[in-house]
């Protein structure tokens, strides 16, 4: 999918949510799916950042994203309630999710991993994944052809020491993404969880500083298959675990 071509249009009337939009992957796909057509909801915390998406977006002369300020660490299950009233009453229904925002946490032995560190990735990159997975499904089900789409690494795919919680969290999302799938086998949404592979991010030069960042693909460069697998061309793929750097 690294070599699909999307239309021009592809997502043209759709409302896609995604997390962690204010930089790296979540800001890259954000703007290819404004580029495409959908109106985007910039979920994330630091306003200022969402705020600059906003504006690449808006002055490109895409459809006008939103902007939806949101701590998921600290994020109660009325936030996630109130989050979707909101949408509710702005679009009536949800096309598409993408679960983009995570905490890397360090790099430790288990024997040695700090709890407290351990409770903020879990509560960020899986209990908030499911939180608003679960408030948005009402808004989803609303959609003609609907796709949520959970980040994943391949760390949560086949096991690596020092990973850790995040590691960790990873596998329960691929567990997750299976799951729902089949609960919504017979529905118009589509499940599916993506790696993005080794890509040039803040938090990818974080767990690899040695690497040089001159090496990797751009977030953009990844998109390709974000699209695909937002848009209608993936109608009828789900409970998959895919890569975005691969030709599958």
């Amino acid at each position: 999918m690294k070599d699909y071509e999307p239309s021009p249009r592809l997502l043209s009337g759709r409302a896609i949510l995604v997390t962690g939009a204010g930089d790296g992957i979540g800001r890259a796909a954000a703007r290819a799916f404004a580029a495409h057509g959908a109106t985007v909801v910039l979920l994330g915390r630091t306003i200022s950042k969402l705020e600059a998406v906003y504006d690449e977006i808006d002055g490109a002369g895409h459809p006008q994203p939103a902007i939806y300020p949101m701590n998921l660490e600290g994020a109660a299950p009325q936030d996630y309630e109130n989050l979707t009233e909101t949408f509710k009453n702005e679009f009536g229904r949800l096309d598409g999710l993408l679960h983009n925002a995570a905490e890397l946490g360090t790099l430790t032995p288990l024997e040695h991993y700090d709890p407290a560190t351990w409770a903020r990735v879990i509560q960020i990159n899986l209990n908030a994944s499911f939180l608003l997975t679960r408030a948005c499904l009402p808004l989803l089900l609303q959609s003609d052809d609907a796709s949520i789409l959970f980040t994943s690494a391949s760390v949560g795919r086949q096991g690596q020491a020092y990973w850790g919680a995040y590691g960790v969290s990873k596998f329960a999302v691929e567990g997750m993404m299976q799951i729902l799938a089949e609960e919504l086998e017979n529905s118009r949404i589509r499940v599916n969880s993506i790696d993005p592979g080794s890509v040039r991010t803040a938090m990818y030069t974080r767990a690899y500083p040695g690497r040089d960042p001159r090496t990797l693909l751009g977030p953009d460069d990844i998109m390709p298959t974000y699209l695909y697998l937002l848009g209608p061309d993936s109608r009828g793929t789900t409970g998959q675990a895919l890569s975005a750097q691969s030709d599958d």
